[in-house]
């Protein structure tokens, strides 16, 4: 099994949510997050006066699949989350020892 974790931009979910359920994903968590890469944050301007914006407010996805579905999810994530602008975020890919459904005591393939 594959651990993907992808941090994309808000306004991606949906459309990254739909290709994911599309390659078969049926489920995975959500966490709203702030960071920086390339971007290195930004300049704003509020009420007159001008402050830095170190942390950019992104998106954090975990998709647990098994061995065979991990590269069309990725691939899935990839072509959604695109906007060719900088900051679109990045997807990271881990090895899953084990998984365990806490309701029934399923293991590994069969709990997600």
């Amino acid at each position: 099994m594959k651990l993907i974790i992808a941090a994309i931009k808000p306004f991606k979910l949906e459309e990254v949510r739909e290709a994911l359920t599309a390659t078969g994903v049926r489920g995975m968590m959500i966490t709203e997050i702030k960071g920086f890469g390339a971007q290195s944050g930004h300049t704003e301007i509020y009420r007159g006066a001008e402050y830095a914006v170190n942390f950019v407010p992104k998106v954090k996805l975990e998709v647990v699949v098994e061995n065979d579905v991990a590269e069309s999810a990725v691939a899935a994530i990839l072509k959604s989350a695109r906007s060719d602008r900088i900051g679109d975020g990045k997807v990271f890919v881990l090895d899953v020892e084990q998984a365990v459904r806490v309701r029934t005591g399923e293991v590994n393939a069969n709990a997600i």
